[in-house]
């Protein structure tokens, strides 16, 4: 649940950590970027649009609202170390600030091509990695599942 300690997460030994997507403004939520900073370091971590703008707070840097916000199934988002682009689904009204992330710990790894928000980013010293969008709605349809292969092999 949202509102599980990290000293409690922590206890059961995870292999990894989901940070999952949900509603909502991520800054109001200061309880989980609470927990997030004590977890960061401990376990593999991979969030999800919700979870991407948590951990972009956790890591330091700021979120803001989007004008219109990205909704639906045909989102074209660029993998920046591949070329690829993917085909994806969201749901968010809110983005982290690529500009207020730290860039000697943290790399943007998929932009959004129609307006070139964030929509990835990956530690570049801890198991930490997070997208935007949403690769478990699969609307490419398959595309996008490398990333739980690359989480999978983190754990």
């Amino acid at each position: 649940p949202a509102v599980t300690s990290a000293k409690e997460i922590l206890g059961l030994k995870p292999n990894g950590i989901f940070l999952s997507n949900g509603p909502g403004d991520p800054a109001v939520l200061t309880y989980a970027i609470k927990e997030i900073k004590e977890i960061l370091g401990h376990a593999p971590i991979f969030g999800i649009c919700l979870g991407q703008q948590l951990l972009g707070i956790a890591l330091g840097g700021k979120t803001y609202k989007l004008k219109f916000g990205h909704h639906g199934g045909n989102h074209p988002v660029k993998d920046l170390e591949t070329g690829r682009v993917h085909i994806t689904a969201q749901n968010h009204g809110f983005c982290v600030d690529p500009n207020s992330i730290n860039k000697r710990d943290i790399e943007t790894t998929h932009i959004n091509l129609n307006d070139q928000t964030s929509e990835g980013m990956r530690h570049k010293k801890l198991p930490v990695f997070s997208v935007q969008f949403h690769p478990e709605a699969s609307p490419g349809p398959t595309e996008a599942g490398y990333l739980f292969d690359e989480y999978i092999k983190l754990l």
